[in-house]
């Protein structure tokens, strides 16, 4: 396959993955304004510091109000990581590719573009129509999941998709826990409080994982919440589940065997977070304080993400460095291909 290709696969997938991530980032907000008492304001700062776009932010906005932080993440095309903004890199991804993916590929995420692009600013006058409308986008997100891993065979392809969504799932996993530290975590005396168990719930229904957890915890506890989203190896949405699931789809792209070792620094780098992962209590997590410890991980999740683009995305620039040299000694060059 070749790298140009390989690479439009993994960001195809990783836009859309974090296309659904910050609506259901939005989602955490929503669903906490629904409990929250009268005289507790709705803070919506937290999400664009979570989601390191602050500084973005700031740059063309004052203050960051209800309406201000929805539309910046959203529509605003002036922010990269916006809804809008990722959904055209994606679909320019598939364009790109369109020999490569299967035609219901396409459609989905032709039609699912074209509908956002259509979409006014006056559809969030009404609360009701703005939950619904983020709800939408996650399902549309879930469909194009969906016809992907019924669509696609399973080859390099298909693991460069898996292997850029889950990449980017846990990083986006670790965000939404963060989102709850820079809410209340900074106020000591709402630890413990029913506001503090308020939030926690939020984050658990804004990656849906509400009902699955309630199956297997009674309790709800920081350290049950905090176990189930990072270290839980079942749950889809979990950091070790999508950490591991990106480690099978890298290995299989070399054909590689995992119990032997990795082959490659990429290889080395994913194994090593998920082995940290595998051998973590939760008791470890809060010693080194929970906002410490996923900001780590988002670096070495980083780490991982430039491996991979040195190992296999970072040949198209040999590629064309070749070819340069080639056409100057009067000689054709032949195309890069990845192992």
């Amino acid at each position: 396959m070749l790298s140009r290709v390989a690479n439009s696969i993994y960001w195809m997938n990783r836009y859309m993955e974090r296309v659904e991530n910050y609506s259901r980032f939005v989602g955490v907000n929503f669903n906490l304004a629904l409990d929250l008492p009268p005289d507790v304001d709705e803070q919506w700062e937290p999400l664009l510091i979570a989601t390191a776009d602050h500084f973005t932010f700031y740059k063309y906005y004052e203050k960051p109000t209800k309406e201000d932080v929805i539309h910046f993440m959203t529509f605003d095309k002036r922010n990269p990581n916006s809804i809008i903004s990722c959904l055209y890199e994606a679909r320019e991804n598939a364009r790109t590719i369109r020999e490569t993916i299967s035609k219901e590929m396409w459609e989905s995420i032709n039609t699912f573009y074209l509908t956002i692009k259509g979409t006014s600013a006056d559809h969030f006058r009404n609360m009701d129509h703005m939950q619904s409308y983020f709800t939408d986008i996650r399902k549309s997100c879930q469909l194009f999941h969906g016809v992907v891993d019924s669509s696609i065979t399973r080859n390099e392809a298909w693991h460069f998709g898996r292997l850029g969504r889950h990449i980017e799932r846990a990083d986006k996993c670790s965000r939404f826990l963060d989102v709850k530290y820079f809410t209340l975590m900074q106020d000591t005396s709402t630890s413990g409080s029913t506001l503090d168990l308020m939030m926690w719930t939020a984050v658990l229904k804004s990656v849906s994982a509400y009902n699955m957890y309630r199956q297997t915890h009674r309790a709800l506890t920081p350290m049950n919440i905090v176990a189930f989203l990072i270290l839980d190896k079942l749950f889809p949405r979990s950091i070790a589940y999508s950490v591991r699931q990106a480690e099978l789809s890298l290995y299989a792209i070399r054909g590689s065997i995992p119990e032997r070792g990795h082959t490659d620094p990429a290889e080395r780098a994913l194994s090593k977070m998920r082995s940290e992962l595998e051998f973590t209590d939760v008791e470890d997590v809060f010693k080194m304080g929970l906002h410490e410890y996923l900001d780590k991980f988002q670096t070495k999740n980083n780490e991982v993400d430039s491996a991979i683009f040195d190992m296999y995305f970072g040949l198209e620039t040999e590629k064309s460095q070749s070819q340069s040299m080639g056409q100057s000694m009067g000689k054709s060059s032949s195309s890069q291909w990845m192992n």
